[in-house]
């Protein structure tokens, strides 16, 4: 028996049978790029899942890839929210079961409403968190979006005009 059970998020993919590999860094992961870089990635490759609170006990998590921001105002308008908050740290574990710097959109206790910012789509290979800070999940895009049938695809990132 394997004294190390996979990360939760790789759990799950191997569930619904969709290829991925594990990567753990050797040390502390202290930002987007120095991931991307020992993962021989770039910062767009890195996906983070980032979650919301919406109301009380109620939660969106919007998936966005690399160093790219959320645009509050399109997502307010797109959950049909006045207001919303970036969820603490207290509630990013209570609500995912994963730390920050962990959190990936696969193996959580509960269901949460999942959007995928199509930033996330336009590279072939990207980085998920895996539920275990220091080790992530490498795969392709399109078997995110596979692995996440009900998450809802568009723009929710801040676009520069």
């Amino acid at each position: 028996m394997n004294p190390d059970p996979l990360p939760p998020v790789a759990a799950a993919l191997d569930r619904l049978g969709i290829p991925h590999r594990l990567f753990t860094h050797a040390g502390p992961v202290e930002s987007l790029e120095q991931a991307a870089r020992e993962r021989s990635q770039r910062p767009e490759q890195v996906v983070r899942s980032i979650l919301f609170r919406l109301a009380q006990d109620r939660f969106a998590m919007v998936l966005v890839a690399g160093p790219a921001q959320v645009d509050w105002k399109r997502l307010r308008q797109h959950l049909g929210q006045s207001r919303l908050t970036m969820a603490s740290a207290e509630e990013v574990l209570t609500t995912t079961g994963y730390p920050i710097g962990a959190v990936g959109p696969l193996g959580l206790p509960q269901p949460i409403p999942i959007y995928v910012d199509d930033s996330v789509l336009s590279e072939a290979e990207i980085s998920i968190g895996s539920g275990v800070r220091g080790t992530t999940v490498i795969l392709h895009s399109a078997n995110l979006l596979a692995a996440l049938p009900t998450a809802e695809v568009g723009v929710f990132r801040q676009i520069s005009d």
